[in-house]
């Protein structure tokens, strides 16, 4: 599909602040201006898939179909080994209506401890990213973007939102929720950036903006 260049519009299929925090930072390199879904009162579409891309492709698609823009969605969310890989595509319902992720970080952890799941080899989990890149000519591109680690308890860090303060990723000491944005999503080209979503971005940035 066409690549996109510094000065288009794209529209972020999400009505969540803190992925349009960060995806304009990652945008930011390239010049592309970015509007939420939100900011133009397009509705959020029911998210009916059985995947992270599934639902990515369902929100993007609407979003291009709406604006007639090209729209980029976001489906992600944090699979734990020991509950089944749940929460998994429910990770925000897990929340409720008032995004109390306190309260979804502490419904994993006794759930984790009900299961006698308490070293970290037991508490093996990943977040996952994937993306879509919708046209308003129905043209879409997918992309996918992981992290491994383990669940920690209690919640560290105040950075980040969702279950950054309880996800420790593999090979370092501290939380997503302890890390600043730079350290989880920050990357140049030619490198492998920490964070799910950053990772599915990088694959992203190579397909459709140009980067090395």
């Amino acid at each position: 599909m066409a690549g996109l260049r510094a000065g288009d519009t794209l529209v972020l299929a999400s009505h969540n602040e803190g992925k349009l925090a960060e995806f304009r930072d990652l945008l930011a390199p390239f010049g592309v201006s970015l509007v939420s879904a939100g900011a133009l009162g397009l509705p959020e579409p029911e998210e009916t898939g059985a995947s992270f891309n599934e639902n990515a492709r369902i929100k993007a698609r609407a979003a291009a179909e709406a604006s007639g823009l090209p729209a980029l969605a976001d489906d992600s969310g944090l699979e734990v080994d020991a509950l089944g890989c749940a929460p998994g595509i429910y990770s925000a319902r897990w929340a409720g209506p008032r995004k109390d992720f306190a309260a979804a970080m502490r419904r994993i952890a006794e759930m984790l401890d009900a299961r006698g799941a308490r070293t970290p080899a037991d508490r093996r989990a990943r977040f996952v990213a994937a993306l879509c890149l919708a046209t308003p000519d129905g043209a879409m591109t997918d992309l996918l973007g992981t992290v491994e680690g383990t669940i920690v308890w209690p919640p560290r860090g105040d950075n980040g939102f969702g279950y950054d303060p309880i996800f420790l990723p593999e090979g370092h000491d501290r939380t997503f929720g302890e890390m600043s944005a730079a350290e989880k999503h920050g990357w140049t080209q030619g490198t492998e950036p920490l964070s799910h979503r950053a990772r599915a971005f990088a694959s992203f940035a190579r397909a459709v903006l140009g980067a090395a």
